[in-house]
């Protein structure tokens, strides 16, 4: 099928209904209306068949997956969704496939209300680009850089579970895997979009954690011109059922929660908010001054050894 006939059939047809949609899918470029009462907030990321996901992956994870990354990103900005964009480079353009990638990527676009308002289709190697586009209050978007002296760290859901599901899928025999919880947390993140939106007014600085708590946290800390002691010991790792468990969380990326820094007083108003959320949320350090972050569990210093994942490894 030719690019157009993909694009009216398994895109164009689905679009997620907005107000602030002027023009959509099928002329030159889009055309959105912006409340001159809100910022725009804007991220893209690009996953790639051998580098983000194995081969085999399912289309529908696929769907799901490209876009959720792009939607942690607004997430970790407080940010609401609004509009997205969509490359995608298919080897072929086989229709059962793109239907399964399409069914995926639009039932989490519909949760959320964002709207597909464009993009592009090429014949190229297995990959997709988002680019999103969200909204935030004038001065409201929640930065890295805005951790005070003692902030209490926090993290959302489970950090290692996705890895553990790659690691899974890795062995011999694991990409017929379909039905255990880290699998599925690996093909299907979960974006904490409603988590971070709620925290936007709690919290000093806030980052998506997407390549392990080891570097994330050091980049929001460094952000902010400070270090942490870290206590890793409330962390629920028997969830992960791995040996490795703390190695995963650590390096493994992947997970898409949301690490933060709140101030201690404003903890008791993060419990009753956090009462309803359908994931943990967990204290694992306190920010000070030094030199650099130190890392323990149950009071005894981590094993913090061995690489995260670099897209260049060869650059200093």
């Amino acid at each position: 099928m030719d690019e157009f006939t993909l694009i009216e059939q398994f895109f164009a047809g689905r679009v997620t209904n907005r107000d602030d949609v002027r023009v959509g899918i099928g002329d030159d470029a889009a055309v959105t209306r912006c409340d001159g009462n809100f910022e725009l907030v804007i991220a893209t990321d690009t996953i790639c068949e051998g580098t983000h996901f194995p081969p085999g992956t399912p289309p529908d994870a696929l769907g799901h997956r490209c876009l959720a990354v792009n939607l942690s990103d607004l997430a970790a900005m407080a940010a609401e969704p609004l509009w997205c964009t969509l490359a995608l480079s298919l080897p072929e353009a086989e229709p059962d496939w793109l239907r399964s990638f399409a069914t995926g990527f639009f039932a989490l676009a519909e949760r959320y209300g964002i709207a597909l308002i464009g993009g592009d289709t090429v014949r190229g190697p297995l990959s997709m680009t988002v680019t999103v586009h969200g909204q935030v209050k004038p001065g409201a978007a929640v930065c890295r850089d805005g951790a005070r002296l003692g902030d209490l760290i926090y993290v959302t859901g489970v950090p290692g579970l996705a890895a553990a599901g790659l690691q899974w899928l890795e062995e011999p025999g694991g990409a017929g895997e379909s039905d255990t919880d880290r699998v599925r947390r690996f093909w299907f993140p979960e974006p904490r979009v409603s988590e971070g939106r709620a925290l936007g007014d709690l919290v000093t600085a806030m980052i998506d954690v997407s390549d392990g708590l080891m570097d994330d946290v050091s980049r929001l800390l460094k952000a902010s011109g400070l270090v942490a002691r870290m206590e890793l010991a409330d962390l629920p790792l028997d969830v992960i059922g791995t040996d490795n468990a703390l190695a995963l969380a650590l390096r493994g990326g992947d997970d898409y929660e949301l690490c933060f820094c709140i101030p201690p007083d404003r903890v008791p108003a993060l419990e009753r908010l956090a009462t309803g959320w359908p994931c943990p949320v967990t204290r694992i350090g306190t920010t000070q001054r030094g030199e650099e972050v130190a890392w323990f569990i149950d009071g005894k210093p981590c094993d913090t050894a061995g690489e995260s994942f670099r897209h260049f490894p060869e650059c200093p």
